[in-house]
């Protein structure tokens, strides 16, 4: 091959890999968006109000916790060359109580269906 059909043939095949790569974009992101579908194929849909509502609620449950009270954390302290006590580390303990909060403000806004029992026969057919 001559120095012009090689350099001829490298432009052909960038040009190849560059629209190669464009479709493989293409077909990631496809393929992202299927995923996420069927993801969410069997979750319910709620409409931006609700959603809102699900937002006060956490925000309602999570202002009703007292972060301020000492007792809900593991606290240590070290301290310094000088002599100044300081904390090392903190640790929020009791997080149950935090989620209970949330989760009683959002299931508020919610009637519990009840689950219907499938394996149940019905014999008088």
């Amino acid at each position: 091959m001559s120095k012009e059909q090689l350099e001829t043939n490298i432009a052909a095949l960038e040009l190849l890999v560059n629209e190669t790569a464009d479709k493989s974009i293409g077909f990631k992101a496809q393929l992202e968006q299927a995923k996420q579908e069927l993801a969410d194929i069997n979750k319910p849909v709620l409409t931006p109000s609700q959603l809102d509502d699900i937002q006060e609620a956490i925000e309602k449950g999570v202002d009703s916790f007292d972060f301020s009270d000492t007792g809900n954390y593991d606290i240590e302290y070290g301290i310094e060359y000088d002599g100044k006590i300081h904390c090392e580390s903190h640790e929020l303990n009791d997080t149950y109580k935090l989620v209970e909060m949330i989760t009683d403000k959002v299931h508020a806004l919610f009637v519990e269906a009840e689950e219907l029992d499938t394996t149940e026969v019905d014999n008088h057919a």
